[in-house]
């Protein structure tokens, strides 16, 4: 006598446990997913974390104006700072020309979240470059690299100034920020990290000018996990199977 085949699928689905329903895979929403960002590292794991910030602006006669601002976080480290470096090249010496171009809108642009890369350009031979690294080594110990330049107060501004253009960095209640205005009309460029976003922005109205707004994220985890921390993972993996999954 031959069992039936659908009467052998319905006795089946009948053995399975009732635990089996409550793993229904399920779609999650875009934000639940950005409520688990970083809470799968194991304790102890990340022991550096870094920024760095570089925006710089070069015109057609090669003056060179921009900034460094860098802040690196260890066990050690008892407050965060930035610190700022500026970067100030002479060029030929020649004179530039005015810019004749212009651009419209963006006001939007102050209301985006996650990363915004801009360029908006209104001349001829002109270079922009928007980019953000990160980068994830892993080592025993922290890497020992001392911070350099000005100390970026929070509140504070640093400023500076030369053929290219002026410039300034600030510190706020909500990030910092990097701003390049440049000289003889030639654009402007920004960039900014604040409230777990990043505007980078270039907008250029001249002929011959170099733009440049990079940032990079630097985290080193500790190659050596303590064996307390993984046990303690797989405890509670072995615990589940006393529900029965």
């Amino acid at each position: 006598m031959k069992t039936p085949a659908w009467l052998t699928l319905i006795c089946l689905a009948a053995a399975l446990p009732l635990q089996a329903e409550t793993f229904k895979p399920i779609e999650l929403k875009d934000q639940e997913l950005a409520n688990l960002r970083g809470r799968y590292v194991m304790p102890g794991r990340i022991i550096s974390f870094g920024v760095v910030m570089t925006s710089t602006w070069q015109n057609a006669s090669g003056d060179v104006i921009g900034a460094k601002t860098s802040m690196q976080v260890q066990q050690s480290t008892i407050k965060p700072q930035f610190y700022v470096s500026m970067i100030d090249k002479k060029g030929s010496g020649a004179a530039n020309a005015q810019g004749a171009g212009s651009v419209t809108g963006g006001a939007g642009l102050n209301t985006t979240d996650g990363v915004t890369q801009v360029v908006r350009a209104a001349g001829d031979n002109n270079t922009a470059y928007n980019n953000v690294d990160i980068n994830v080594t892993k080592a025993n110990q922290a890497p020992d690299t001392p911070q350099q330049g000005q100390v970026l107060a929070a509140g504070s501004t640093l400023v500076g100034s030369n053929g290219a253009g002026s410039l300034s960095v600030s510190a706020s209640g909500t990030g910092v920020q990097l701003d390049v205005v440049a000289n003889n009309n030639q654009g402007s460029a920004l960039q900014r990290i604040a409230q777990g976003g990043l505007m980078q922005n270039a907008t250029l109205l001249g002929n011959g000018n170099q733009v440049s707004n990079l940032t990079a994220l630097n985290v080193v985890l500790r190659d050596n996990v303590p064996d307390a921390a993984l046990n303690g993972n797989l405890d509670q993996l072995k615990g589940l199977r006393a529900l029965g999954y």
